[in-house]
């Protein structure tokens, strides 16, 4: 595709950022974990209950969340949600055995939340290259898992209060994120900050469209005012600041996509360029 401007990271979205709701629905779905998480409302109806929450909340609004992020060609967030939704799907089967008096099996688990702990860790630091509040965010989901894999490997309870206050600090993390991510543009102030990066990504050299610009604008002039081509030492003079080498690659990539016609020492702008070039104007 020719491009007479810089793409934007994603592209135009297609619909609303749905991270708020993947985020608010984390926060309800570790809400209902916490009572549990500190040893209350252990009863089947306690856990039913929980599990309820946490297929709705906990899973549900990460799947859309994840899904809609992945409409916006947003692969990272749509990767981070749709893992966190499966893994709520889980959570909510093992609170609904566990209230039937079924124990999912403790070797399995181990060895996913294993599994979770290193897709997490790299996660994270891929997260850190965007804001540190993100990086924390995740780093707080990498400590719980740290003390869960922990846990299996001493074969203790001890770990128990810290994977609590942790779940309570994932709540609250999710909370300051969606609020920053919704109340921020519309109080047109940084209510909920986000933080900056906690790590820089390698610079990428910028992608410089001018002479390309430069050149269909001047063709597209040239056949509003007068419907003709413009001779091609013509164009070249007005153009000269780009230098010979440089319009002459860009005249040949012009040609091969169509966009510009050269013959008896003119060029002029085909149908498509033309429309290109209006619909660069319209934004």
């Amino acid at each position: 595709m020719v491009q007479l401007a810089p793409a934007s990271l994603h592209g135009k979205e297609a619909v609303a950022d749905p991270t708020p709701m993947g985020l608010l629905g984390l926060a309800i779905g570790c809400a209902a974990l916490t009572p549990i998480a500190f040893g209350k409302s252990l009863t089947p109806a306690g856990l039913e209950t929980a599990a309820v929450f946490c297929l709705l909340f906990g899973a549900g609004c990460q799947l859309f969340a994840g899904l809609l992020n992945l409409v916006n060609r947003n692969l990272y967030g749509g990767t981070l949600f749709l893992t966190f939704a499966f893994n709520w799907v889980v959570n909510a089967w093992a609170l609904h055995s566990l209230a039937k008096g079924f124990v999912p099996d403790p070797t399995i688990v181990f060895a996913t939340e294993a599994a979770f702990l290193v897709i997490f860790v790299l996660i994270t630091w891929g997260f850190g290259h965007f804001s540190s509040l993100l990086f924390v965010f995740l780093l707080d989901i990498d400590l719980l898992y740290v003390f869960k894999v922990a846990g299996h490997l001493l074969d203790t309870k001890a770990f128990a209060i810290p994977i609590a206050l942790l779940t309570v600090g994932l709540a609250v993390l999710s909370l300051w994120i969606a609020f920053a991510l919704l109340l921020n543009p519309v109080t047109g102030r940084r209510v909920f900050t986000l933080g900056t990066p906690v790590f820089r990504s390698a610079a990428r050299p910028p992608v410089d469209l001018a002479a390309r610009t430069a050149l269909v604008a001047a063709l597209y002039g040239a056949w509003r005012d007068a419907g003709t081509p413009l001779a091609s030492g013509d164009l070249r003079a007005r153009l000269a600041v780009f230098g010979e080498q440089r319009l002459d690659a860009e005249l040949a990539y012009l040609a091969a996509k169509g966009v510009v016609e050269n013959g008896d020492g003119k060029t002029r702008l085909s149908p498509a360029g033309i429309d290109l070039w209006e619909k660069h104007l319209a934004g």
